[in-house]
């Protein structure tokens, strides 16, 4: 930590221990066995305890790197987004609103998602379904396959 605040200090940067995060990354049983110890840090007169979780360019990052915090707070915003634009489905053109949500929402940063377990995106699979009943008027209880298919959202 000294290191890194000399760093700053010699480009005229100020280190803020309020908003500044740590995060140890590793394996499970590693991280059993690291936080049995005090793992805080001193960065002059304030220590930062690590956290869990941390959010850095608008993705979230969990000390396994399971990336299940991102996948669910993904999933949670474009619920919310469909959730709003089902109230208001009549007055703007839904088709277009509802994929400017999942294009910004969705794709963004979802290389950080490549090989993941399909049981970790089954979360945004869900947003995609919900998506896409959405825009089609599909019942809940109907397929939605052929209708992803039709929107080009699943390989044919």
């Amino acid at each position: 930590m000294a290191d890194v605040a000399q760093w700053c200090a010699s480009r005229r940067l100020q280190l803020n221990a309020d908003e500044t995060e740590a995060i140890w990354i590793a394996s499970r049983a590693s991280l059993n066995k690291v936080k049995s110890q005090d793992c805080s840090l001193v960065m002059g007169a304030e220590t930062v305890i690590p956290v869990d979780v941390v959010q850095n360019l608008g993705v979230y990052l969990d000390s396994e790197l399971s990336m299940k915090q991102h996948v669910a707070k993904v999933a949670s915003i474009c619920f919310f987004h469909l959730r709003c634009l089902r109230q208001v489905r009549r007055r703007v053109g839904k088709d277009i609103a509802i994929r400017l949500v999942m294009a910004v929402t969705m794709d963004y940063c979802n290389s950080v998602l490549a090989g993941l377990p399909q049981s970790t995106l089954q979360p945004l699979q869900r947003v995609q379904n919900a998506a896409a009943r959405l825009i089609c008027d599909v019942p809940y209880h109907e397929h939605i396959t052929t209708h992803l298919r039709e929107l080009h959202w699943l390989k044919n």
